[in-house]
């Protein structure tokens, strides 16, 4: 093992020593004047297949070695801990549970019927803005309860009908 690795970091000492000694390109300005399409393409400097089989080996020992050190830092931060995972955040609805809401009756004209709207405003997650949304749902009310304006909380039931599936659970505040 120890052999193997004397010998690997030789082989990228040799390789950044050829990348080194290689001829350069001459240098040109990357960023093209307004107006011209691109940059004029770089002149071809000529070398032996010996000498370019060499560089493209000396390019390949110097990315050999990144990875192998880039593997090296994986193991060692895995070795640390730093895959385990955080605990999940309790979820908004167990199962069994059923969910309530509150929101503003907009209609009461069907007979035993509510139709609420349920305000919400959140922040986003990268803008950080606040963004209103909101929803309409039709909730039972057996008595004929609640009006127009009332502030109420529904609570999810059993499916009632096509559109409702939302039960009244008590007016909170009455329409003036």
């Amino acid at each position: 093992m120890a052999e193997q690795t004397d010998n690997e970091e030789t082989t990228a000492v040799a390789a950044e020593q050829l990348a080194e000694t290689a001829p350069q390109e001459p240098k040109t300005s990357s960023a093209a004047p307004k107006g011209k399409r691109a940059a004029k393409p770089k002149p071809v400097v000529a070398m032996t297949p010996q000498q370019r089989q060499e560089q493209r080996e000396a390019l390949r020992a110097k990315k050999a070695l990144a990875r192998r050190r880039g593997r090296a830092a994986d193991r060692e931060s895995w070795k640390a801990g730093a895959h385990e995972r955080t605990a999940t955040p309790p979820r908004e609805h167990e199962s069994g549970m059923q969910k309530t809401r509150q929101g503003i009756v907009v209609s009461d004209k069907a007979e035993k019927t509510i139709t609420v709207r349920i305000d919400v405003a959140r922040r986003h997650r990268r803008y950080q803005k606040v963004v209103r949304t909101s929803t309409t749902l039709h909730a039972h009310d057996e008595h004929n309860d609640a009006h127009v304006g009332d502030t109420v909380v529904v609570r999810e039931s059993r499916p009632l009908s096509r559109t409702k599936r939302w039960r009244l659970v008590q007016v909170v505040e009455r329409a003036r």
